[in-house]
């Protein structure tokens, strides 16, 4: 049976390239924000979601970590998708023909270089996908769009220049959410995802933390941000490279619960390359 696979943005998106990575011959859900994506999953309209969660120029997807640890969601898998920016244009259009540029801001600002050395106007749109299906509705020679060689895919543009970013190490890290919770085994690498709320006493965090350093567990990454409004309410998004089966993890997070009062793991999963 056909699974449906939610992200975020329009078919084309890089999103959907990701999704589409891991779960190839399935059908995907485009939706306008990452709420809106969250709850497909939730309420049943889609079996799973893909969704961005840290960009290697951008940082963490600051909405991805207020939203996730409160939708009641699983983290099952994760996946790196390198962005490659593709200059689209209509069949037929050459690259000395094209006069001006449309994608979403942040993309425009990606290719500087390339568009200032061929002297293209910039037009900014809401998203890359959704630049690539107006340039294909206008079917204008002299305007091309900046997005995936997926969304040219979609919306039959021809490819007039690949990998026009300034950048060459820019990706995106993306989570797989399940309604339910499939912990994989403790075998390979595995990764652990958790969230956790510090008590407010001294030198509390300094203290969690230490038990992952003397238990030999390698903490990738730790993100913190305010929690309803409060300035003296922090919580705490943290990645560890291990299984809650291990005796480090097991000791690690035991040392954890004497400094928190809130902790929640998201999910354990296979480690992506």
């Amino acid at each position: 049976m056909t699974k449906q696979i939610a992200f975020q943005g329009e078919p084309g998106a890089f999103s959907h390239a990701a999704a589409a990575n891991v779960f190839p011959g399935e059908e995907f859900l485009g939706c306008v924000t990452f709420e809106e994506t969250l709850n497909a999953v939730q309420s049943g309209k889609a079996d799973f979601a893909v969704v961005p969660v840290e960009n290697s120029l951008y940082g963490r997807i600051t909405d991805i970590h207020h939203l996730l640890p409160e939708s009641g969601l699983n983290i099952i898998g994760e996946t790196y998708l390198r962005v490659e920016m593709t200059l689209l244009g209509v069949p037929g259009a050459r690259l000395e023909d094209i006069k001006a540029v449309q994608s979403l801001s942040v993309a425009l600002g990606q290719c500087r270089k390339f568009i200032s050395a061929n002297g293209l106007r910039t037009i900014n749109a809401v998203d890359t996908a959704g630049s690539a299906r107006e340039i294909a509705e206008k079917a204008d020679p002299a305007v091309a769009a900046i997005a995936s060689r997926f969304a040219g895919e979609i919306y039959g543009l021809n490819v007039l220049a690949e990998n026009i970013e300034d950048a060459d190490h820019n990706t995106t890290r993306f989570l797989v959410l399940s309604p339910t919770e499939q912990r994989a085994p403790n075998q390979g690498k595995v990764k652990t995802t958790f969230v956790f709320r510090v008590r407010n006493v001294p030198a509390a965090l300094y203290k969690a933390m230490g038990g992952f350093a003397t238990n030999g567990v390698n903490m990738t990454k730790l993100e913190s941000y305010m929690v309803g409004g409060a300035f003296t309410a922090t919580q705490f998004y943290a990645d560890i490279e291990g299984h809650p089966d291990d005796i480090g993890v097991q000791h690690a997070f035991e040392e954890l619960g004497f400094f928190t009062d809130y902790f929640r793991i998201l999910g354990v999963y296979p480690a992506a390359d």
